[in-house]
């Protein structure tokens, strides 16, 4: 008797270099290598090599095998033009910001391939809609009090209100560019003119949370809607007020709470359902400050520490949503 076996998944994924990736911390590879273990077939992508032909999507795709080796955890095949539709059936868009016109051009060419059938993990729409920051403003009960404004006489009195506030462009990442402003900083005017461009572009103002100093920025890691069991902590160092591993902090595992349960359940659904299956929420004092889509990073500390495999949960949720497809 034959029995059948069904074609191995082929995963394409389009990424900054592989070879600069930082080993030890680099999600994108924890997802490679539990894609590899369940038998997908790999392919490499960096943003260069998209393109549109008569409205279809190419790409120069190269086969890939990773490895668990810090000194040598990728091998690269030959490489070729091919349609994206004949060559993968999903695609990780783990480029990693700025989040310029080229990484919008990347999405409509992501979507082009979308529309012949290929699952995009995270769905190129929601990458374009979904900013980091201003997207909070659709789930105003999970969020501290926020002002997005180019007016930066606004931005003073919300200051004045609250006491203490944070304040941040809106295309930022890894902490750069966030101040943390009182209300009587003689600073706080040449901040809302840095910020702002001297009012014109947008920047937010959020409410100052005292609790990621003791508690930190905790990253809350949805796949298709659904929590992972744990939170990374993201404790600042004395002597910096960023609760970001790029800025020095250091990152805590720790079981989820109640209120991360309940945070999960405004947002994932959500965010499920307009096809954004792997985001982070940052969570500080129990509010919601941000909902990364774009390439959310924290999966090695938490394995580490729990010995859980979340490139692995990803991949079955991929695999789900590819047979209900």
């Amino acid at each position: 008797m034959t029995h059948f076996i069904p074609p191995a998944v082929r995963l394409g994924v389009v990424m900054d270099p592989i070879s600069s990736i930082k080993y030890a911390k680099d999600s994108t590879l924890a997802m490679l290598l539990a894609a590899q273990a369940r038998g997908f077939e790999l392919v490499y992508m960096e943003q260069s090599d998209l393109s549109l032909k008569d409205g279809r999507a190419f790409a120069r795709v190269r086969p890939l095998v990773v490895k668990a080796d810090p000194t040598g955890w990728f091998t690269l095949g030959e490489p070729k033009v091919a349609a994206l539709k004949d060559v993968v059936d999903v695609i990780l868009m783990r480029k990693d910001p700025p989040f310029d016109m080229e990484y919008i051009y990347s999405t409509y060419m992501l979507e082009r391939a979308e529309a012949e059938g290929v699952l995009i993990c995270n769905r190129p729409q929601g990458l374009r809609d979904m900013n980091e920051k201003v997207y909070t403003a659709w789930f105003p009960q999970a969020c501290a009090p926020t002002l997005i404004t180019r007016d930066m006489g606004d931005m003073a009195a919300f200051v004045r209100e609250h006491g203490k506030a944070v304040c941040k462009p809106l295309h930022g990442m890894g902490g750069r560019s966030i101040f943390v402003v009182v209300a009587d900083d003689k600073n706080m005017n040449v901040i809302f003119e840095t910020l702002t461009n001297y009012g014109q572009q947008y920047a937010i103002v959020q409410r100052y949370i005292p609790d990621i100093v003791e508690t930190g920025d905790s990253r809350v890691l949805l796949i298709d809607g659904e929590p992972v069991p744990y939170a990374l902590a993201r404790i600042p160092s004395a002597s910096d007020n960023r609760g970001n591993l790029a800025a020095g902090a250091k990152g805590v595992g720790r079981p989820l709470n109640d209120r991360d349960r309940w945070l999960a359940a405004q947002v994932g659904p959500t965010l499920s359902a307009r096809g954004m299956i792997f985001v982070g929420l940052d969570v500080i004092g129990g509010y919601v400050t941000e909902i990364n889509v774009t390439s959310p990073t924290g999966i090695r500390e938490l394995d580490q520490q729990f010995n859980i495999d979340i490139g692995d949960m990803l991949m079955a949720a991929i695999e789900r949503r590819l047979k209900r497809a």
